[in-house]
């Protein structure tokens, strides 16, 4: 196994910055939803690393906005017991000492207007201590029916800048899921815009900010050993997994509202799918790259209700065995109705529609319940001839396969056939492993960092959002009309076997992971 520092002396190449140096950018950072889950176990603990790193900018001020009753040194406390439990770097003692000053805690209802009345006092008072320059960023950590009522409640209080007005930047971050079908997530869209312009929204999709997804495009655009194979002529298919260990916990309520499709294929894998399917954007610019992964989903062959059931399988997970463990069946998890419909699996089968992938198929599968968490990209190359060493007397050679591991363990192996040592001659599979050689950024702290310097490169735009919906919507609509139920499997299996004989129909299986 080689390590990508390990023996080398690379060449660094420093690529000219297309947004301000992150010191350079002084901001309010309001989180509305301060004191939840997600900012309690990412984005503070995000932020105190960025702060390690040398990542924030030099005056910066991050406030708490909810309905908890806490004054600034018990969100204080709240902050450091995150990055106490879920941070990626240890907490300091000194260096807390810098970071927990500028942590402030506002009390306030998301719908009323005499709270945002007040959140605008105290940023005024926050503004002139630290010296921001008027430039806030809101935060929008809160279930999806609130995001109109946060919109509104800024704009009413005149916290809501139009770009180049002189008055300091204005930029807003929506968490997935934006919508829960193709309507909604339209009607989310406009209440977004009637308040903000779509270069102030930053939809954040926390997949596209892991280091393996962003090192994709380096890998096929900055390599040219890989950008001429990476097309129809080259790949055999393709498969993008997804796998999940754990069950629902925490976020049943959520999830039995939602389900796979929902809550992965539409927005992080197919995401990930149009990263590793696009054509070469024009530039490195965030709109140059975002039109280059529009162009591919709108590419994806549209899988019409007739299809679904031969290109679609939705599975829910069963009681079973996970280390040793009996866990229980999804319709028996807490907070789940016990005659629930809600996939917990899902494969898919896809094609794009282009001159680079006419004909490849592209397999998609993610699930709960399954045997090992681990997210990956699989290109299969085609075979090479039944000729000499794939002589058709013989077994056939193992297809050379590029995986692109993108959780838990980032990095990229290449699978190849070489000679045995010693004589007969003997072929055998072998891997040419490369892994990070220390810890990457989390996700959140690098788009954290983007925000700040206004790069949406890695966010979703609005027209990106809509067409993905409009991709699922087919298969969200046919299972909703059909009376059958998901097809079930086991806890601690890799999903129904339905799943299994979407691929094998032709001739393919499944990676082991």
């Amino acid at each position: 196994m080689a390590e990508l520092n390990s023996n080398a002396r690379p060449t660094t190449h420093v690529m000219e910055p297309l947004h301000p140096a992150v010191r350079e950018v002084p901001c309010i950072l309001v989180i509305f939803g301060g004191a939840g889950d997600l900012s309690h176990r990412k984005l503070l603990p995000a932020l105190y690393n960025l702060m390690l790193d040398d990542e924030l900018p030099e005056k910066l001020a991050i406030v708490g906005f909810s309905m908890e009753k806490l004054d600034d040194e018990a969100y204080r406390k709240f902050a450091r017991q995150g990055v106490e439990e879920f941070s990626r770097q240890k907490l300091a003692e000194n260096q807390w000492a810098k970071f927990a000053p500028m942590l402030h805690f506002v009390s306030g209802s998301f719908t009323d207007q005499v709270d945002y009345t007040n959140l605008k006092q105290r940023l005024s008072e926050i503004d002139e201590k630290f010296k921001i320059g008027g430039n806030r960023i809101f935060y929008f950590a809160v279930p999806p029916r609130f995001i109109g009522n946060c919109a509104d409640g800024l704009s009413q209080a005149g916290m809501i800048n139009p770009p180049d007005s002189g008055k300091g930047i204005t930029r807003v971050v929506v968490e997935k899921p934006i919508g829960h079908d193709l309507q909604s997530a339209i009607m989310l869209n406009r209440d977004l815009a009637e308040h903000f312009e779509e270069n102030q929204i930053f939809r954040i999709d926390h997949y596209l900010g892991k280091e393996t997804v962003e090192n994709l495009m380096v890998l096929r655009f900055a390599n040219a050993i890989f950008e001429p194979i990476w097309t129809g002529h080259f790949v055999d298919h393709v498969q993008i997994t997804v796998a999940e260990e754990e069950g629902v916990g925490t976020r049943a309520s959520y999830y039995d509202q939602a389900g796979a499709l929902r809550d992965m294929v539409q927005s992080h894998i197919l995401q990930v799918l149009c990263m590793t399917a696009m054509e070469p954007p024009r530039s490195n610019a965030a709109d140059a790259v975002r039109d280059a992964k529009l162009n591919a989903l709108r590419s994806l062959r549209p899988i019409k209700n007739s299809d679904v059931d031969w290109m679609a399988v939705r599975g829910q997970y069963t009681a079973g065995t996970e280390d040793g463990k009996q866990v229980p069946a999804y319709r028996d998890e807490e907070h789940i109705r016990p005659d629930s419909k809600i996939e917990t699996f899902v494969a898919l089968k896809c094609f794009i529609d282009n001159w680079r992938w006419a004909g490849v198929p592209f397999y998609l599968r993610t699930g709960k319940r399954l045997p090992k968490r681990s997210s990956e990209i699989a290109i299969y190359f085609k075979e090479v001839p039944r000729i000499l060493y794939n002589a058709a007397s013989g077994p056939r050679l193992a297809q050379n396969t590029l995986s692109i591991q993108i959780q838990p363990d980032e990095g990229l192996k290449l699978n190849i056939i070489s000679k045995m040592p010693g004589s007969p001659l003997r072929l055998s599979a072998v891997d040419v492993d490369f892994h990070y050689a220390k810890a990457s950024p989390e996700a959140y702290e690098t788009l954290l960092r983007d925000v700040i310097v206004g790069d949406q490169t890695l966010f979703m735009r609005r027209d990106a959002v809509e067409d993905a919906w409009r991709w699922v919507q087919p298969i969200l609509d046919a299972w909703a009309a059909s009376p059958a139920s998901p097809y079930p499997y086991p806890a601690g299996s890799w999903g129904p076997t339905q799943a299994m004989s979407l691929i094998e129909q032709n001739g393919r299986s499944w990676r082991v992971l």
